[in-house]
């Protein structure tokens, strides 16, 4: 809903995009060659696949990683299914595709909340890897399953630690223990135990403190928090910005205290994708969730299909279905579908959906999980205008009820003072008309043409569209 403005380089607003972008430009500018040869040989395809090591290697997977995956990759490449196949380029990146998966878990890992409550869930990581944040973040995501779970700040070494999750969890609605950094860890846990009971809580969130490197007093406090909790999972906060280091300090916390799974925070940033592509295979424990962002909703399970899809330049189309269903209510999409039909569609129905948009996430990150989307040059050099969604919000709430509800007696002084009430001029607030008209068109015919309809002023001009979907 808002249209295309500003060409100028700018990075994506997609962290897992900025990951993998030099990874998937790279594989991809190999599987184009592959795609042009008129017939695959043993020599190219192994020439090809060199080259996806050497892609691997600078994007920060752990050297064995790579050699191996492109051992097993050249091994079915060079088989029959391949060599016999009427598009053998395209076979090959079938079986890349899997590989990647397979590099990654397979599938994605749930979390383990079945036991008695409280569920007991340990975060552990060293110092910066953004522990605490990931707590509440996990926290809101269990809520929205229906858990209702508690935060345990146990981080006594940090003062600072304690006052941001317990500010967190108050900004979730969410019980919190009142931890002091003169207690002991083990005590902070066995106590919160019987707090979470009496709050009803079926889910204990229990934030640990870190160090700036791995050491025996570190451990040896996780392992008796460990005692006390019986948790069902481990999980390490790893940052992703460190590459193969996170593989590193995840196979130091395994050996030490048995993780169950990884999160991998601050995938917004620069990370080259090493340690998602790494660990799994490295250390046995999956990936379970992914940070990207900064928000407390910036938290998403991991899918190794679906990222080794968007790696591949092939776009993530459920996840864009998942989002639509978290952002819009299904009887609300019905009451829509019938008030476009029967063109009853107002400016305050187009407001609605105005902030349905907004909970999708970043317009430049939806448009980069469509198929063959992610890597096209137009996209790096052009930016989504996402001030454009408040701007017209801004216009339609400076209406008066009947101008918002009967849009045909906007005339030109109306417009004026609409444009002043809302910071905005005349050509805003009828750039906001155009878009509002052609929502209503474009819906009236995919719908049939069903209703009956206003002949409007200019009905049956050519217009361009203010809506890139």
């Amino acid at each position: 809903m808002a249209h295309w403005v500003n060409a100028h380089p700018i990075h994506s607003t997609d962290g897992v995009c900025i990951m993998f972008d030099n990874l998937s430009g790279k594989l991809q500018k190999v599987f184009k060659h592959l795609r042009g040869q008129g017939k695959l040989t043993e020599a190219n395809i192994r020439e090809a696949l060199r080259e996806v090591r050497v892609a691997l290697l600078e994007a920060d997977v752990h050297y064995k990683v790579a050699k191996d995956f492109v051992a097993g990759i050249a091994e079915r490449a060079v088989g029959q299914e391949v060599m016999d196949s009427l598009t053998p380029g395209q076979q090959v990146i079938k079986i890349v595709n899997e590989g990647l998966t397979d590099l990654m878990g397979g599938k994605a890992a749930p979390v383990d909340l079945i036991g008695k409550p409280p569920v007991g869930i340990l975060l552990v990581g060293l110092q910066g890897s953004g522990k605490t944040t990931t707590t509440a973040k996990l926290a809101r995501r269990l809520t929205s399953e229906k858990r209702r779970p508690c935060l345990v700040p146990a981080d006594v070494y940090r003062p600072a630690a304690i006052q941001q999750l317990t500010t967190l969890a108050q900004q979730l609605n969410l019980p919190v223990y009142p931890s002091t950094v003169e207690q002991r860890p083990e005590d902070i846990v066995r106590q919160a135990i019987d707090f979470a009971k009496q709050q009803n809580c079926d889910t204990l969130l229990v934030d640990t403190a870190g160090r700036l490197h791995i050491d025996s007093d570190l451990m040896e406090e996780l392992s008796k928090i460990k005692g006390v909790l019986s948790p069902s999972e481990i999980l390490l906060v790893a940052d992703a910005m460190t590459g193969q280091d996170a593989v590193q300090v995840a196979s130091a916390f395994h050996e030490a205290i048995q993780l169950t799974g990884v999160i991998l925070s601050k995938l917004d940033g620069d990370a080259r994708g090493g340690a998602a592509l790494s660990i799994r295979s490295v250390t046995g424990c999956p990936i379970k969730f992914i940070g990207v962002g900064e928000k407390l909703d910036a938290l998403e399970v991991f899918h190794p299909d679906r990222m080794a899809s968007r790696i591949l330049g092939m776009g993530d189309m459920l996840s864009i279905i998942e989002k639509a269903q978290e952002a819009f209510d299904e009887k609300e999409a019905l009451e829509l579908a019938r008030k476009f039909k029967e063109d009853t569609f107002t400016l305050e129905d187009f407001r609605d959906q105005l902030r349905q948009v907004k909970k999708l996430g970043s317009l430049q990150q939806i448009v980069s999980l469509l198929p063959g989307m992610g890597m096209m040059k137009e996209l790096k050099n052009m930016q989504v205008d996402e001030k454009e969604l408040v701007r017209m919000e801004a216009i339609i709430n400076s209406m008066t009820r009947q101008e918002r509800r009967d849009a045909d007696i906007l005339n030109g002084s109306r417009r004026r003072r609409i444009a002043a009430g809302s910071g905005t001029s005349v050509p805003d607030v009828n750039r906001l008309m155009k878009s509002y008209d052609e929502a209503r068109r474009m819906m009236r015919q995919m719908m049939g043409g069903g209703g009956a309809t206003k002949k409007k002023k200019g009905k049956g001009k050519k217009r361009k569209a203010f809506f890139p979907f």
